[in-house]
């Protein structure tokens, strides 16, 4: 986000696990986590498609697991299940599913593999630039328009999952609107939610249940007023997920990490083992920015990696603390250098990646999420602000 001023209106949103992009995410990285668990130095890069009545994989793998096309089924079936469809067109139960995935490239190996590319370190599995950010707008340190677009789908997805709202059905999205006074969020300019519904219900009941949800996640006396606060915009939401429109993994890019307010290289994260970099190298990157933030060293932070396949070490970092650091931007590049290795194999052995840990990133975002709640999301640990204070002062 290049904003000059201090006073400005943002906006982000976010999309719920029943979203067909997530639901594609979703499935991509549960089969990751498969063969990670068995072979934690699998290779997978497995993308997914769905539509009506239909799921296609395919992409590549590499691992002392074989294949089985009936135990991704299974994989299929069981995530399909677990975000909660059983719907006329879309059912986890009778739906068709295509394994097209084969064996990885020779060619990508050997530039990834130690000893066998150019590089006789293991090298990155693609070019490719990557990007971190961190700033002071909430507890997590994320942006505060996208951290409050999950918080909304969160509760609304946790209350369906409980049975309290029996009504709701998987697919949603939400949109947040927010005001900024010197730099700062103040209050909700508008709220957007859409979110699908079963047949025998009523559009007021749903704004309501979507209101209380809201109120629930803003802070106090954020809410927007009644003519900025949309739910359901048509008038109707039956038709839904899969049904309603085709997903495909990797194609929520912006949802996934900080809602536009940062830069993106480009690269999607689910169905990509840790030793692509499009998704071990942001995950470093926002835990050193995270860090750098928390840190005090500044109000926010980006950084930028860059790699080329095959080659072990980064090509360049980058640091930007948008006039907001406390010493000089050369200072914290080379400290950053001097506490992590930004390897491919170092980013991995620091943020213990070769472990399954993927399914659960797949919808609410990547980055702001809880490290201590289940094991995952070690990225999102400050475990690296004593280090950074003890090179830096």
């Amino acid at each position: 986000m290049l904003q000059n001023s201090k006073d400005f209106i943002f906006t982000s949103e976010s999309v719920s696990e029943g979203h067909p992009d997530k639901i594609c995410d979703r499935i991509s990285d549960a089969v990751l986590d498969h063969f990670i668990t068995s072979d934690p130095q699998a290779r997978v890069a497995c993308e997914t498609a769905v539509t009506t009545d239909f799921v296609c994989l395919l992409g590549e793998i590499r691992s002392k697991e074989k294949i089985s096309k009936n135990v991704i089924r299974d994989i299929t079936r069981q995530c399909i299940k677990d975000i909660g469809y059983d719907q006329e067109g879309f059912s986890w139960k009778d739906l068709n599913i295509d394994v097209r995935l084969h064996a990885q490239s020779l060619d990508i190996a050997q530039g990834v593999d130690s000893g066998t590319g150019v590089d006789e370190e293991e090298g990155a599995g693609d070019q490719g630039i990557m990007f971190g950010y961190a700033c002071k707008e909430t507890p997590s340190l994320m942006p505060a328009p996208i951290y409050y677009s999950h918080a909304i789908l969160k509760s609304l997805s946790d209350a369906r999952r409980s049975g309290a709202i029996p009504e709701l059905e998987p697919d949603a999205k939400s949109q947040v609107t927010l005001q900024y006074k010197d730099g700062q969020p103040v209050s909700a300019q508008s709220i957007v939610v859409s979110t699908q519904h079963v047949e025998d219900t009523t559009q007021d009941y749903i704004r309501e249940i979507v209101r209380t949800h809201v109120q629930k996640v803003l802070p106090e006396g954020w809410m927007c007023s009644e003519d900025e606060f949309y739910v359901n915009p048509t008038g109707r939401f039956v038709i839904g997920g899969p049904v309603g429109d085709a997903g495909l993994t990797g194609r929520k890019i912006i949802v996934d990490t900080y809602g536009g307010s940062a830069p993106h290289g480009g690269g999607a994260f689910s169905g990509k083992d840790p030793t692509k970099v499009d998704r071990s190298a942001a995950y470093a990157a926002r835990y050193i920015a995270k860090n750098m933030v928390a840190a005090d060293y500044a109000e926010k932070c980006t950084i930028q990696l860059s790699y080329a396949i095959g080659i072990s070490k980064p090509i360049s970092l980058y640091v930007n603390t948008h006039g907001t650091g406390t010493v000089p931007e050369t200072v914290l590049s080379d400290a950053i250098s001097k506490v992590i290795d930004l390897s491919p194999r170092g980013i991995r052995t620091h943020l213990k990646l070769n472990r399954p840990i993927y399914a659960r990133t797949a919808a609410y975002g990547h980055f702001g999420r809880d490290p201590e709640a289940d094991g995952g999301f070690s990225w999102e640990k400050l475990d690296l602000v004593e280090k950074l204070q003890k090179e830096i002062g």
